[in-house]
């Protein structure tokens, strides 16, 4: 990474920060994957995910050493436990990686547009690259195998319509039936409920190993919370005679010794509600169906709560490491009297 005399914006130092925690996180769970994984054919996509994070936390270490910024602790090798025995099956362990490079292209597209700074835009813009790549590679894999799950079909359109009625908008009738869905509002509804099939998994698994009561309990209820959205959404698709998007159950051993620190899989479960949350939130804005969108509002609402309580829980293990913030004008006055 080339060096600039310009310095980093709030917003630029925001992205490198996160981008730092998160690989970090993915460098110890996939170092984990790579100690257990028994297909061949996954194998390289793991190394290659592996690899990528590691090339990454090496390019931003010498960022933030160059801005003099300090580095943030993140996680280690402390944070995971790769001799642990084997928690995931391969086919959960791909299905896991391409959701993971889907959250990898949007955080990356997110990075980049807030960039200003030249060598901060062209690293972005690799990472999101080599992401695409990745997601490329995961999805062919995944089809190849049978275990890519679709989205549900529709009969192609045979003509243009406009649409003609308020009612169109609609979600709730007492005296007609609500309208079909369209292939924008089903194509959120898939993907939502594919994204809370693999945080009911991850959650359980993470309750399955940790040691701590209140850990076991606050995942236990994000298994819950994700499967009750999954009958939601279900719920939804069935009302227009449109089969849900289905997976394999089998996706975690019968395993109790944990791969990672609490403290790793309390930070991964909140990305994934915050992933969770951003996604409903542009489910809403693309759906048409009053019901929908009302669904999608009070859906969130409960994420964030859920979120809100796993931050409680970091912030009294003093796990939760704080992001870069500006300076309290208001408390350094104070100190100076």
């Amino acid at each position: 990474m080339t060096t600039h005399p310009t310095q980093l914006t709030s917003a630029e130092i925001a992205c490198i920060w996160t981008n730092y925690m998160q690989d970090s996180m993915s460098a110890c769970v996939l170092s984990y994957f790579l100690q257990t994984i028994e297909d061949e054919d996954i194998r390289p996509l793991i190394q290659e995910a592996y690899d990528v994070s590691c090339a990454h936390i090496k390019e931003l270490t010498i960022l933030f050493q160059q801005e003099q910024i300090p580095l943030p602790t993140g996680f280690t090798v402390k944070d995971v436990n790769v001799n642990a025995p084997r928690l995931y099956t391969d086919a959960f362990i791909l299905q896991y990686l391409a959701h993971m490079t889907r959250v990898g292209m949007l955080g990356y597209s997110g990075f980049t547009s807030m960039g200003a700074r030249k060598d901060l835009k062209t690293y972005f813009i690799k990472g999101l690259r080599e992401t695409s790549d990745l997601f490329d590679k995961t999805t062919d894999l995944l089809l190849e195998k049978g275990l890519y799950i679709r989205a549900p079909y529709i009969p192609y359109p045979t003509k243009t319509d406009f649409v003609d009625s308020h009612k169109y908008l609609s979600g709730f009738s007492l005296f007609s039936k609500q309208r079909p869905l369209n292939a924008i509002e089903i194509s959120h509804l898939y993907m939502n409920s594919v994204t809370n099939h693999i945080g009911s998994k991850l959650s359980l698994s993470f309750a399955q190993v940790s040691p701590h009561e209140e850990i076991q309990k606050w995942m236990l209820r994000g298994r819950d919370i994700s499967r009750k959205h999954m009958r939601i959404f279900t719920r939804i698709l069935l009302d227009s005679d449109i089969e849900s998007p289905i997976s394999s159950d089998v996706a975690i051993t019968d395993a109790t010794t944990p791969p990672f620190s609490d403290k790793l899989a309390m930070f991964h479960m909140g990305m994934l509600s915050a992933t969770g949350t951003g996604n409903y939130a542009t489910a809403a804005s693309a759906s048409q169906r009053t019901d929908l969108i009302l669904n999608y509002e009070r859906l969130s609402f409960e994420v964030a709560q859920y979120a809100k309580d796993g931050a409680d829980i970091m912030i009294k293990n003093k796990w939760m490491e704080q992001p870069p913030t500006t300076l309290d004008k208001e408390k350094l006055v104070k100190k100076k009297e």
